[in-house]
């Protein structure tokens, strides 16, 4: 997976030396989560759709 993935950096990762940061991937209906710190440990990778439901819960403000 990490071959020829493209690894994405969270727009919420903090700046400086890129060492605190979430970093994502698409591939093949899935979605790939891992900590740059570490990147040869395994991904943590959830279907696409659940993906996507998780950045809209996320963006939803609680009452």
């Amino acid at each position: 997976m990490t071959g020829r993935t493209h690894w994405r950096k969270s727009s919420y990762s903090e700046g400086g030396d890129g060492n605190t940061c979430v970093e994502f991937a698409e591939v093949d209906g899935q979605v790939a989560i891992r900590d740059s710190k570490d990147p040869s440990r395994g991904p943590l990778t959830v279907p696409a759709g659940s993906f996507a439901s998780l950045l809209q819960s996320l963006k939803t403000p609680t009452a």
